[in-house]
């Protein structure tokens, strides 16, 4: 079985060398493309045997499972293009949050699936979030599932928790690596630590942190009883924290989900 990628920017190409990487997929099952070719050429030298396209027609041609990488808003104009291109017996996987399954299934004949990834897939770990389309047979379903397994934690989800599960597993990793830079250059900014060593720390820091959680050895709350001990040096800390971030998150998903709003009703009249 072909798996076409139509666009390799940052999460088409992360898809791809997951894919590799985690032995799902052989260089010479895959065939890409990309408004700019010499993107797609770039990750051909680097894995070579796959197929390098001039166009996503083409993709979709030799292709039975697509994958579609591109902007929100460039998805319908290139449904619209491929139309006469695709069959039943296709599956189509978006990777964008705004559209639907049920928004693409009325610009396509074939199969559809929404799988939105998270940079954390590149490390083959994380999950991936996994809306099935109501065409999708068993097998379509199973090769999917089968598939995205290899990289990441399939997470079905209901469409009305799109915006929020997006917000926690593909913008996550953004806003948790914002702040924990944001503590590493304060540490070098207050005290003698070099950012190197600050960054070190943190580094193994976080990597022992998620480990703890990996191997169910704490919860959240309980890891902060483990190391916040009563009058000591952590509370003092946590008490800042409690006091400025009281209303940050609230806000932060408020303000996501205002930009999801605006970019649903763009995509709604194209698709309408």
């Amino acid at each position: 079985m072909n798996i076409g990628v139509i666009g390799t920017g940052n999460m088409g190409t992360i898809l791809i060398e997951a894919f590799l990487d985690s032995g799902a997929v052989k260089a010479d099952q895959l065939v890409i493309t990309n408004r700019t070719l010499a993107k797609a050429f770039a990750i051909q030298r680097a894995h070579p045997g796959m197929a390098v396209v001039a166009d996503a027609a083409e993709v979709v041609k030799q292709s039975s499972l697509v994958f579609l990488c591109v902007k929100p808003l460039d998805i319908h104009p290139l449904l619209q293009q491929l139309a006469p291109h695709w069959t039943r017996e296709h599956c189509l996987v978006s990777i964008t949050s705004p559209i639907s399954v049920k928004q693409l299934e009325t610009a396509v004949p074939c199969q559809v699936v929404r799988a939105i990834p998270s940079i954390t897939n590149r490390a083959l770990s994380g999950s991936i979030l996994i809306t099935i389309g109501s065409r999708c047979s068993a097998d379509c379903r199973q090769t999917i599932d089968d598939l995205l397994r290899r990289i990441a934690s399939p997470v079905y989800i209901d469409e009305a928790i799109t915006r929020v599960a997006s917000d926690i597993s593909s913008c996550g990793p953004a806003f948790f690596s914002y702040l924990l830079q944001r503590f590493i250059d304060a540490a070098a900014a207050k005290t003698a630590i070099t950012k190197e060593q600050a960054t070190m720390l943190a580094t193994d820091m976080i990597i022992g942190f998620a480990e703890l959680l990996k191997q169910n050895l704490y919860t959240l709350p309980t890891l902060q009883e483990k190391v916040c001990v009563k009058g000591g040096i952590t509370g003092e800390g946590i008490a800042v924290l409690e006091q400025r971030l009281d209303g940050v998150f609230e806000e932060v998903l408020a303000k996501t989900h205002e930009k999801f709003q605006e970019d649903m009703e763009k995509v709604k009249q194209q698709f309408s």
